[in-house]
């Protein structure tokens, strides 16, 4: 099933297969892929999921997910081989279907997530050195942010130095941070007891609330972390196959699925649910010291280290291209449409990590900075799903490059796509009312770098009739919001 759809792309149509374009190679791709999605995340996961659900209410949990974010990888898979003409998939699809503005929305949310997550993976990085140097204990005293700052701006030299040599680098780090990950499942797998299991499967006696609660509550915490399936799709341009996009995606996306569910099942067969619930951060090393001893936490830890690494080069690389490509068509500043000699989108580069420095200052000024900013970006990322699945559905709806193909296809990719938008407003709506009343606080200041970017164009008309009403709609929600935080009925923690 799995060989199936990660072929099809290369099978189903042959519009837009170049060989020629690009220079990404599959593995590269792929890389990109794995490597953004696994960050820190998947090595807290036992303890998220275990303190949300019994396994019974898990299992349907991650099935629902899986089938849900399947659609939404093949929606990226098809719609890089029927429409060879957008690249960055985030931007250019939201673009294509709603119109300049909203895809400048999407880039600008996107980007804006990206680098506020990039500060996280820093936070999260020294914070775990900190357990070895007490000087970095929670990342955010200010040797945390001075060795932070260091590696985000060598970081930002190496993607500079060219996206294929950094690429070539984000390979060898998800090679990299797949091992201890490997391991875990490889030895857990041997110590799995199903009598642990299996002990009160649906969470009867757990005081978790009805089947459909747990499972709910287990589908919120894997609302985040698929993020960065997306990965192959900004690259599109430079991919050195159209194909290897869909392929990329589907098969990151099967591979990490299969790393999940790996750690989160194998878990509650090591540790009883109720255990597994009050462990701290970084919970794969206490489930793996309790098969193997303390060596096992060394090696988790050692992994977190590893991935928050890569995590950063990978989202690093994306947020610079996720400005790039809008900015060389004009719905961005041309400033951001810039590259150097080595093919680096250097403007881009050089305002995402001065402002993720400036991020970073704050979380020593202010503790809960980090967490703020945050909750504000939490939603803003969720929303270019939305829009790509939701302009798959247009698509097929409308019969767009459906015209000389048989209808079974177009049935087919109908299902997909209905699937995908579904859980893409399930995504959404997941994320709650708070964090998107938030998140219309950062889409709003867009508004004014869209005009930069449309007068720049000489545009005779820089709103159309409609888009007027979404700028108008995210003044008011923000207005909403900001009334909200000063009355205290709204947190921005």
């Amino acid at each position: 099933m799995a060989e199936q759809v990660v072929g099809q792309a290369s099978t189903e149509v042959s519009m837009g297969e170049d060989v020629n374009v690009g220079k990404l190679s599959f593995p590269a791709m792929l890389s990109l892929v794995v490597g953004s999605m696994i960050g820190g995340g998947i090595f807290s996961l036992p303890q998220n999921i275990a303190a949300a659900a019994s396994p019974g209410p898990m299992v349907i949990g991650w099935t629902i997910t899986g089938i849900g974010m399947i659609c939404l990888a093949m929606v990226y898979q098809k719609l890089a081989i029927r429409r060879p003409d957008l690249d960055n998939g985030i931007y250019a699809y939201a673009k294509a279907g709603f119109g300049d503005f909203i895809g400048f929305n999407s880039a600008w949310g996107y980007w804006l997530s990206a680098l506020i997550g990039n500060v996280g993976y820093l936070v999260l990085l020294f914070s775990t050195v900190g357990k070895f140097v007490p000087a970095f204990a929670g990342g955010n005293t200010v040797w945390a942010v001075l060795a932070a700052s260091v590696l985000l701006w060598l970081t930002h030299a190496l993607v500079l130095a060219g996206v294929r040599t950094a690429a070539f680098v984000n390979t060898i780090a998800t090679i990299a941070k797949i091992v201890p990950l490997i391991t875990f499942i490889a030895i857990c797998a041997v110590a799995f007891d199903v009598g642990v299991f299996t002990e009160d499967f649906w969470g009867s006696h757990a005081g978790l609330g009805s089947v459909f609660a747990q499972t709910k509550s287990m589908m919120l915490v894997t609302v985040w972390v698929f993020i960065g399936i997306e990965g192959a799709s900004i690259y599109s341009k430079r991919a050195r196959k159209r194909s290897d996009v869909g392929k990329a995606t589907v098969g990151g996306f099967l591979f990490v699925l299969v790393l999940l569910i790996g750690v989160n099942l194998l878990s509650m067969g090591i540790m009883h649910r109720a255990k597994l619930a009050g462990l701290p951060d970084a919970s794969m090393g206490d489930v793996l010291s309790s098969v193997v001893g303390p060596w096992g936490s060394v090696l988790v830890s050692a992994g977190v280290i590893i991935s928050l690494l890569g995590a950063l080069l990978a989202w690093i690389l994306l947020c610079g291209e996720t400005m790039q490509v809008p900015g060389e068509d004009g719905t961005m500043p041309k400033l951001f449409g810039r590259i150097n000699k080595h093919e680096a989108p250097a403007p881009a580069l050089w305002i995402t990590n001065i402002v993720s420095q400036i991020c970073l200052v704050m979380t020593v000024l202010w503790d809960g900075a980090y967490l703020a900013m945050a909750t504000l970006a939490a939603a803003l990322i969720l929303v270019p799903y939305l829009l790509s699945a939701a302009f798959a559905l247009k698509m097929v709806i409308k019969g767009e490059t459906y015209e000389n193909g048989p209808r079974s296809q177009r049935v087919r990719d109908a299902v997909v796509a209905t699937v995908a938008t579904l859980y893409g407003i399930w995504l959404v709506v997941a994320a709650g009312a708070d964090a998107l009343m938030l998140a219309a606080l950062l889409y709003l200041p867009g508004a004014a770098v869209f005009v930069w970017a449309k007068r720049e164009q000489r545009a005779k008309r820089i709103f159309k009739p409609y888009e007027i009403g979404v700028l108008v709609l995210l003044a008011l929600i923000s207005v909403v919001s900001i009334i909200s935080i000063v009355t205290g009925r709204l947190s921005l923690t």
